[in-house]
């Protein structure tokens, strides 16, 4: 089991207001699913994705991370367990403008503190596996939306994460783009990575087996896809290559 949470409770206390972020949220994933977890604004995904990546803490109930419970850590171990575990993708890329590819892949790495010569092995790995190997020395800006997605992707799986947590990873691309990265995503997921992903598009969400609907702080209904359903072939795109995205 790579997550499970138990009646977790997330409350903002203001003067004299409670408000409840999730209620009584329950969920277990398998290590080695694809969840995609859908909900309209304000309904508590992004807070379910932060407390799932341990940047946020709970109120009351009990979270298990890979056999880990996390309720019972201190921040600076939580900090260990998040660097070891989990990898991150954001809508907005979030690189760094001033390094260029290869050293914001790398960054994660430098954090843990390994080896020059290791981490160019493993930034050289994962850039060649998102299909950006020769545009190492681009900064940011040089380079696509879709591509620049690629680029948090690489260096959300250069630390070798069993866990990716992916915000909105395709809400700033077009429709041609977003397929791409989802497909991506597929590929790393059957490699073996878990991933819990949370999204706005129906069409990307009814291809992950598995999906997540959460309304008002609470898990208001969970589908599981007998396979994922057939797609027109007129809408599949190659695997992405290094022109265009």
């Amino acid at each position: 089991m790579m997550l499970k949470m138990h009646d977790i409770n997330k409350v903002y206390q203001t003067d004299s207001v409670q408000t409840y972020a999730l209620r009584d949220f329950s969920l277990e994933v398998n290590e080695g699913e694809f969840i995609a977890v859908t909900g309209p604004s304000g309904s508590g995904k992004t807070t379910f994705l932060n407390m799932a990546g341990l940047l946020e803490t709970f109120t009351s109930g009990q979270y298990t991370l890979d056999g880990i419970d996390v309720g019972e850590l201190s921040d600076n171990q939580r900090a260990d367990l998040r660097n070891q575990k989990i990898g991150f993708i954001f809508q907005g890329f979030n690189l760094i403008p001033d390094l260029n590819i290869f050293e914001n892949v790398e960054v994660p790495l430098r954090y843990r503190g390994v080896s020059s010569k290791e981490r160019k092995r493993s930034v050289e790995a994962c850039l060649e596996q998102v299909g950006l190997a020769s545009r190492a020395k681009h900064l940011p800006q040089q380079l696509s939306g879709g591509q620049q997605q690629r680029v948090a992707i690489a260096r959300a799986l250069v630390g070798k994460p069993r866990f990716l947590l992916a915000d909105e990873p395709t809400g700033n691309l077009d429709s041609l783009m977003a397929r791409q990265v989802m497909e991506l995503l597929e590929e790393i997921n059957r490699n073996g990575s878990t991933i819990v992903m949370v999204t706005h598009d129906p069409d990307l969400a009814r291809r992950v087996p598995r999906n997540i609907q959460v309304v008002d702080g609470q898990l208001a209904d969970l589908t599981l896809y007998q396979g994922q359903p057939e797609i027109d072939s007129s809408c599949v795109v190659e695997r992405p290559s290094e022109v265009g995205l």
